[in-house]
């Protein structure tokens, strides 16, 4: 279990100002719209609150992960599904990325814009015919020269309406599988890049969701993350952070659902009481109560592990399965008890419900999670 930081605590009481003052006021009107307008990360930038476990030398706060981590957490728990979802893209996954595989160079030119705001980061791996098979991708990226040219299209690209900048996972080896996968770090503003329409979802409305189109873009050779053929090999190892995320996200939903039910079970009455007063409802507060606890355990024990070093490929699926099946089953059960008002689009624990379905199918399926833990017990 973490230990009780009074840093970190003053730190997540500015954020939760922050969303108070800057995002609660706006929400709805963007959930309705489809997009979080694109001064949402500028101000982000500007109060500190993106990439902050980064190196004071690329210009983040040097602290720990969990002060990050905290971040996306918070944001679901005030029921900003599609702002935890959005920051976790930019400095749970696309900025370590960087960091932790990119060269010097590399790193300067992106890390401090990605801090400020400037520059908004996404992730490319999933294609329309290739999801969590990710040795099936068809993007390629042919070395001609200084450039590659890459040609091939992308889906369900988080941050993709904004981005700047896309760690893009494309086959350098087409005749390979998973040794031609590389990943190139990819200027959105180039000749030949094209950003689909913004994707209409069943939940995280205002989280961009996009299709990106690659026809004959020059990237630079210098682009190239880390080793060409290597980038499964990096997908593999970056993949726990963005797990972790994940769970960070499911965690912060399930007490965000707690929140708003226990909030309601007090004042709506029935039969003459409060129904909070009823068995059942106490009931099902208590177990999903036992279920926020089981889920943080297990996420801080993850947590600890993910800064030691320690963390491997099993137990971060383990993790991302368990927190996200959880985090749908407690904002199931935590409906019901808002009887025909919960499925009212003007009560908060409808969107924590929809908002919940996806959690088990991006960052690799819940199938492919548990296909992994199976790996890990039987050997193959």
């Amino acid at each position: 279990m973490l230990k009780f930081d009074p840093d970190l605590e003053l730190f997540r009481d500015n954020f939760r100002r922050f969303l108070a003052e800057n995002i609660a006021p706006h929400y709805e009107t963007w959930e309705k719209q489809g997009l979080m307008p694109r001064e949402v990360w500028n101000a982000l930038g500007e109060n500190g609150f993106l990439c902050v476990d980064l190196p004071e030398e690329y210009g983040g706060y040097g602290v720990p992960t969990h002060y990050s981590l905290m971040l996306v957490e918070e944001s679901a728990r005030a029921g900003f599904g599609a702002l935890s979802t959005a920051i976790s893209c930019h400095s749970e996954i696309a900025a370590p990325y960087i960091l932790h595989i990119a060269n010097e160079e590399q790193k300067q030119y992106w890390l401090p814009r990605m801090v400020t705001g400037e520059v908004i980061g996404a992730i490319g791996m999933t294609e329309p015919g290739a999801g969590s098979d990710l040795q099936s991708m068809r993007t390629s990226a042919i070395l001609d020269g200084d450039h590659y040219v890459l040609n091939g299209s992308k889906t369900f690209i988080s941050n993709g309406q904004h981005a700047d900048l896309v760690v893009l996972a494309a086959k350098t080896d087409p005749q390979a599988r998973a040794k031609g996968v590389s990943l190139l770090l990819v200027d959105t503003h180039l000749d030949g890049f094209k950003k689909g329409t913004n994707l209409d979802k069943i939940g995280l409305h205002s989280q961009d969701t996009s299709e990106l189109f690659f026809d004959n873009v020059k990237v630079p050779k210098n682009q190239l993350l880390g080793q060409a053929g290597q980038g499964f090999a990096y997908l593999m190892q970056e993949l726990p952070r963005e797990r972790t995320a994940i769970a960070a996200t499911a965690l912060g939903a399930i007490r965000g659902s707690i929140d708003v039910a226990v909030a309601y079970v007090n004042e709506r009455q029935a039969f003459g009481q409060a129904i909070s007063k009823f068995q059942n409802t106490r009931f099902v507060l208590a177990q999903a109560k036992i279920d926020e606890q089981a889920t943080a355990a297990f996420y801080y024990e993850c947590v600890e592990r993910y800064m030691a070093g320690e963390m491997d490929v099993e137990t971060a699926a383990a993790l991302k399965a368990f927190s996200t099946d959880m985090q749908m089953k407690v904002a199931d059960n935590l409906l019901q008890l808002f009887g025909g008002y919960g499925y009212m689009t003007e009560y908060p624990i409808s969107r924590f419900f929809v908002d919940a379905r996806i959690q088990r199918i991006y960052g690799g399926t819940n199938e492919i999670m548990k296909e992994i833990v199976a790996r890990g017990i039987l050997g193959r």
